[in-house]
């Protein structure tokens, strides 16, 4: 019988799906500071990792249905791609009380992994470039690093070009 992961202090649904999926990961904590204007380039700072390594996760509504885009913080979500990566034709940002309820993350936190309701996932395809990535590890301050791959397999997201710079 599987041993079940037990939420340990200081974890999130997200480090606690990434121990219970047996996937090598590495917690990178910092102090987050509300003032701050961009969530994903504090993140990058705070533990000296290039931007372009650094992805945030952005819910936005195609269509009527809410899909999860992670990006890298560097740049911006192209809307239209994120729509035709998914077979929409339209999409734009999400309610974010919608996107806090759906996900159980709050704004700034939300991560891809350990979501309250699984939403189909796009990963931007730069991600491929990299050996490892950070996204939110589910809330402000804590980030996973993990590889792409992986990122991929467990959220079961497809790769396009959706993140512009």
């Amino acid at each position: 019988m599987a041993k079940k992961a037990k939420k340990q202090s200081g974890g999130t649904p997200a480090t606690v799906a990434l121990t219970e999926a047996g996937v090598p990961f590495t917690v990178h904590a910092y102090e987050h500071d509300p003032s701050h204007p961009s969530y994903g380039e504090e993140a990058a700072e705070a533990m000296g990792v290039s931007p372009e390594r650094v992805f945030k996760t952005l819910v936005a509504d195609v269509d009527g249905a809410l899909v999860v885009a992670v990006v890298p913080v560097a740049g911006s979500l192209d809307l239209k791609a994120l729509a035709t990566a998914v077979g929409g034709k339209r999409a734009a940002m999400a309610d974010p009380a919608a996107a806090e309820r759906t996900t159980g993350y709050v704004r700034g936190g939300i991560s891809p992994l350990g979501q309250r309701k699984k939403l189909r996932t796009v990963l931007d395809s730069s991600a491929s470039g990299h050996a490892t990535i950070c996204v939110s590890a589910g809330r402000r301050g804590l980030e996973v690093e993990l590889s792409p791959t992986d990122l991929s397999k467990l959220t079961e997201a497809v790769s396009a070009p959706v993140g512009r710079t």
